[in-house]
């Protein structure tokens, strides 16, 4: 699945999954150039970084307008922190869909003609938060909802020139897991929830991308590709009073 000479751009490309996404499009012989607001605190290396402020759609336009080529757009910057919904105003919540719904949107279609000429592909990068209720995150969940629907939307208006594909990302162990799960003894218990029995790790992320991306993947558009670990176990087995294993 070489990506030899390849222009890949990762959104968001500095830290967590967007590293482990970044490093696994460099192993695979791309030339990698990730944005975000901040320079990653080490560099990679042969990767080139340009800031960039995703939520800013005239300077999206700009980046976009100022590669001589793109390949692969991988749509990974967002995020959230842990916010119900009555603990703040609207706007702060819309800020958050505008993060992780419209700036992929904006990035995405400043990336079109690059794409079409190079019957490029875009990789987003989902959440099962957006299939699952999510409190706490629910902004977040409703804003990877809707990206997973304009995947599929932008699949066929775009075929048959770009493809268009999510990642579907479970629970993932990064620098900043300890907010989400606590320490490493929450870590441990959250991991005993996931049928494989542990969190993906960025490079597990990095490796599904690769190969969307790949040549491999040349019939795959319009498809949600799920790096969960399984899933999560159905909480009514372990709430009921039979059938349990021994």
């Amino acid at each position: 699945m070489g990506l030899d000479g390849k222009v890949v751009v990762v959104t968001g490309g500095t830290r967590g999954v967007g590293a482990g996404v970044t490093r696994a499009f460099a192993e695979a012989g791309a030339q990698v150039v990730i944005c975000a607001r901040r320079p990653p605190e080490v560099p990679f290396p042969g990767v080139e970084f340009r800031p960039l402020d995703l939520r800013d759609p005239a300077a999206v336009r700009d980046f976009f307008a100022a590669l001589p080529r793109l390949d692969v757009l991988v749509n990974n910057a967002g995020g959230t922190p842990y916010r119900r919904l009555t603990d703040t105003e609207a706007e702060r919540h819309a800020r958050v869909i505008e993060l992780n719904l419209v700036a992929p949107l904006t990035a995405s279609l400043a990336a079109y003609e690059h794409l079409e000429r190079s019957r490029g592909s875009v990789v987003m990068i989902g959440s099962v938060s957006g299939g699952r209720p999510s409190p706490g995150s629910a902004a977040y969940g409703a804003a990877k909802a809707g990206l997973e629907n304009l995947a599929r939307s932008m699949a066929v208006e775009w075929a048959p020139r770009v493809r268009v594909n999510t990642l579907v990302v479970g629970m993932v162990r990064t620098e900043l897991s300890h907010l989400h799960y606590g320490g490493e003894e929450g870590i441990a218990s959250v991991s005993r929830t996931v049928p494989l029995g542990r969190l993906a790790e960025p490079s597990d992320i990095g490796a599904a991308a690769v190969f969307l991306a790949s040549d491999a993947a040349a019939y795959i558009s319009g498809a949600s590709l799920h790096v969960h670990g399984g899933g999560e176990r159905p909480a009514f087995l372990d709430a009921a009073t039979v059938n349990k294993e021994a």
